[in-house]
């Protein structure tokens, strides 16, 4: 490789963008950063912005685009900073660009991620929730345009590499049998069920293996994550929901499988560490250096694994029934999911009510066809409306007890 790599990286401040521009920091000679962009961390930007020299910077929220504009201008450095939007869409396709790290959480990421898709970029995809929502529209938009799409989560990252190299959407050519999801169980894989009822906020986010996002550490929690996963799997990989299995596997060292026809498993093994799969995507076909700590399985001593409990994990159940039901259900769950777990880490709802929401919201819902970008975001608006009425009518009931469970 002897031209820099240029890169966009939409949400740099997450911990996603981190490990990434630590693995860009260490491969100085062959990626360049031209836009970075964040919602509110005007701080972490500014830090950034300070020794990555990106020559744009975006802020989805007005005020922090104006507190760093007069940081960087005080600073003596020479970086344009957008605001909103469209200036994430505009960074997103940018033509100077060729690579794009889509990281930004939730339904926000969207719109960047398909706009560097319709830009023929290399999309390194974190943000599962483009796929979730908005998977036909999305893969469409790839091929139409010619991009590439590199997933960055640790489980499709693994089964991108257990994979034929020349996988082109077809399983039964390839031979393939079966894809097995691992999951950690996240830090609840193991307490009694009557005790998640007094769940903190701090302790869903504090996972036993991964350094991870609030948002995410939650999902982990109630592995609504694994159930976004196995959505976002469908699209990437052109398989029926039948053919994608989870599997809990509380060490993290296996990433993800690949069953063959023939008998085969394939998998991929690894420290958990995002570092591993981002490195791989930024210099695929080649492997670069992550800065992770190598493997070392006799200290490892043992690997575990056990089907995941329903009753326990409930939104895993119900992220397979969205993609079951298709359409915009999928859509309305995630939705559900965000209002749900925004109002947990909030302290206005109980841990276990985080799946009750969502129930509510994809029973209470009619969920049409998605021709559209715009039947998306209709649906994600009406899920967000019906969700915040439940909030509303719940709360004067389940107020005391939420809070007494976030205090204690």
């Amino acid at each position: 490789m002897t031209d820099k790599r240029r890169l966009t990286i939409l949400g740099s401040t997450g911990s996603v963008g981190v490990s990434t521009l630590d693995v860009v920091a260490r491969h100085s000679e062959k990626f360049e950063v031209v836009a970075l962009t964040a919602r509110y961390q005007t701080e972490a930007l500014f830090e950034q912005c300070l020794k990555f020299r990106p020559r744009i910077a975006v802020m989805l929220e007005p005020a922090a685009a104006q507190d760093l504009q007069q940081r960087l201008r005080q600073a003596g450095l020479a970086c344009e900073v957008l605001c909103g939007m469209g200036a994430l869409e505009a960074v997103a396709g940018l033509p100077d660009v060729d690579t794009v790290m889509a990281a930004i959480v939730g339904i926000a990421g969207l719109r960047p991620t398909l706009a560097a898709a319709r830009a023929g970029k290399k999309i390194l995809l974190a943000n599962k929730e483009s796929l979730v929502t908005a998977g036909a529209i999305l893969m469409d938009a790839v091929r139409a345009s010619g991009a590439s799409l590199l997933p960055i989560d640790s489980e499709h990252n693994a089964i991108f590499q257990a994979l034929p190299r020349a996988y082109a959407g077809s399983p039964e050519t390839a031979g393939v049998r079966r894809i097995l999801l691992t999951a950690s169980g996240g830090p609840f894989r193991a307490m009694p069920l009557r005790q998640l009822e007094e769940v903190t906020p701090d302790q869903a986010c504090a996972h036993p293996n991964w350094v991870m996002g609030r948002k995410i550490s939650v999902d982990s929690a109630t592995m609504m994550n694994k159930g976004l996963e196995v959505i976002e799997a469908r699209w990437l990989f052109n398989v029926s929901p039948g053919q994608i299995e989870v599997v809990i596997h509380p060490e993290s060292v296996i990433h993800s499988l690949v069953e063959y026809i023939d008998g085969s498993v394939i998998a991929q093994l690894g420290n958990p560490d995002m570092r591993t799969p981002i490195a791989y995507a930024l210099g695929f076909p080649e492997r670069i250096a992550a800065g992770v700590q190598f493997l070392d399985l006799a200290r490892v001593g043992a690997l575990h694994f056990e089907q995941p409990d329903t009753q326990r994990f409930p939104c895993l159940r119900l992220a397979y029934e969205a993609l079951a039901t298709g359409g915009t259900a999928p859509t309305v769950l995630n939705a559900a999911n965000e209002v749900a777990v925004a109002s947990f880490l909030s302290g206005e709802l109980g841990f276990r009510q985080i799946p009750a929401l969502i129930e509510t919201v994809l029973a209470g819902l009619a969920c049409g066809p998605v021709a559209s970008l715009e039947d998306v975001l209709a649906a994600d608006h009406a899920a967000r409306e019906h969700a915040e009425r439940w909030l509303h009518a719940a709360r004067p009931a389940s107020a005391a007890g939420t809070l007494r469970a976030v205090r204690s």
